[in-house]
């Protein structure tokens, strides 16, 4: 298949899609204490703020796979910058926690239809470089969103003007997204044209070769979702894209793999930087200064693996640097959870973050792989919603148990996720979508 190279600008918009996706999950830590004190409300009110985020988050990403095809991904894309925008403006004038909650609602809806919908057209589009890298600058965005929000209270301007900064910061890009919307419309012309026989050439030295009894490259090029009637001389003329059914993408055995997949992923990222710190303190006796340097540590591995394996990706393969990353966790959580000094555990929280790195975007940019390419856009938006389903209630049933029993349990629980999620992306790699002519 012969991908033509994404435009310039569109890539911009992703990446600076991607950084805004980021803010507003860094203004809230660093915000909340202003905002419980304004409102008086206790600090655990911090919690319905985010279940209201993550409902409306689950709603809206499973909900864009499934709307993505009659919307097209410019306008979703447009549309759901513009709702984020007005609920950070929400944010920054809400008189009373109850409106912040109905406000959170709004901006999980909004972020969601934005992560789903843009991570469907880089799927198609964008190489494994520009997927690691897109997913990099949300990294960016979470890091830059603390930043902004100390700036207004450090000035004495209050933590309404880190949200209405923000707003306007999406306006901006709503903008963007809505002067852009037939740039986004090319994803059919490029990425998804089939190949030819000029134009898809042997494997290139350290590709995956094709298996045995699989289809040969000239039945794989023949676009699975393109119907044909044959004409008066018995040729076959396509008649357009045949319409899939919502049932039929629900009965696949390699979605339900996928989607979980992507929830144990996703806890095992959130679980790690949340409760690292207490793991360094509590259970390995470092100086709480040093545990915060080691835990920004971790996620600054996340965001130099994610720029560094988008190249490596584009040489290896994505088959072969999903499984080095998938057991490089499983090594970097053995080694947090093994009873050595602080300065061991520091390493596996880097390696396990240095390891994790491109396997988001890179089980994003396979899914087509394992379900098809009919099915890809709906399964992204359920991948995506089942991680958001992981990133909430994993981490949250471990904090439980945490705090019950031991700190220390947190090594022995990544290492069981890490695990897990070897054994769930070999069977959604296996449990592939059946070829149509079967």
């Amino acid at each position: 298949m012969s991908v033509a190279p994404p435009r310039s600008s569109l890539l911009l918009l992703a990446y600076l899609a991607f950084v805004s996706l980021g803010l507003p999950d860094g203004l809230l830590g660093v915000g909340w204490p202003s905002i419980s004190a304004e409102f008086g409300v206790p600090t655990g009110a911090v919690g319905l703020v985010l279940t209201a985020g993550t409902v409306g988050y689950l709603t809206s990403s499973v909900l864009a796979g499934f709307t993505l095809a009659r919307l097209g991904v410019g306008r979703l894309l447009a549309g759901s910058t513009l709702l984020a925008s007005l609920a950070l403006t929400g944010y920054a004038t809400a008189p009373a926690l109850t409106v912040l909650i109905c406000c959170a609602l709004v901006l999980g809806l909004g972020s969601g239809a934005i992560d789903s919908g843009l991570n469907a057209y880089a799927a198609g589009a964008f190489g494994p470089r520009h997927m690691n890298w897109m997913h990099a600058f949300f990294g960016l965005g979470v890091a830059i969103g603390p930043l902004v929000m100390t700036a207004m209270l450090s000035t004495g301007a209050g933590w309404r003007w880190g949200y209405a900064v923000t707003a306007a910061a999406q306006l901006a890009l709503a903008t963007a997204f809505a002067l852009t919307v037939g740039a986004w419309r090319d994803r059919a012309g490029t990425a998804a044209r089939p190949a030819s026989a000029a134009d898809d050439p042997l494997p290139a030295a350290g590709s995956d070769p094709l298996p045995a009894g699989s289809e040969s490259r000239s039945e794989r090029a023949v676009p699975v979702d393109a119907g044909s009637v044959p004409d008066r001389t018995g040729a076959s003329v396509p008649t357009g894209p045949a319409v899939v059914r919502v049932s039929e993408t629900l009965r696949l055995p390699a979605v339900w793999f996928g989607a979980l997949a992507f929830a144990v992923y996703v806890a095992i990222e959130v679980s790690a930087g949340l409760y690292a710190f207490l793991l360094l303190t509590e259970g390995r006796g470092l100086p709480a200064a040093v545990a915060g340097v080691c835990v920004s540590t971790y996620w600054g591995s996340l965001f130099v693996g994610r720029v560094v394996q988008g190249l490596v990706a584009e040489r290896l393969g994505t088959a072969r640097v999903l499984r080095g990353s998938l057991l490089g966790m499983a090594a970097g959580a053995v080694l947090i959870a093994l009873p050595a000094p602080g300065a061991v555990t520091v390493a596996g929280l880097v390696v396990l973050g240095f390891a994790a790195a491109p396997v988001f975007p890179l089980l994003t940019l396979s899914t087509a792989e394992r379900v098809g390419r009919q099915h890809a856009d709906r399964v992204i938006g359920v991948q995506i919603g089942a991680a958001g389903i992981g990133a909430a209630l994993i981490p949250a049933g471990l904090g439980v148990l945490l705090g019950d029993i031991s700190v220390r349990l947190l090594g022995p629980a990544l290492t069981v996720l890490a695990v897990a999620l070897l054994v769930v992306h070999a069977a959604a790699a296996r449990r592939t979508a059946p070829s149509p002519a079967a």
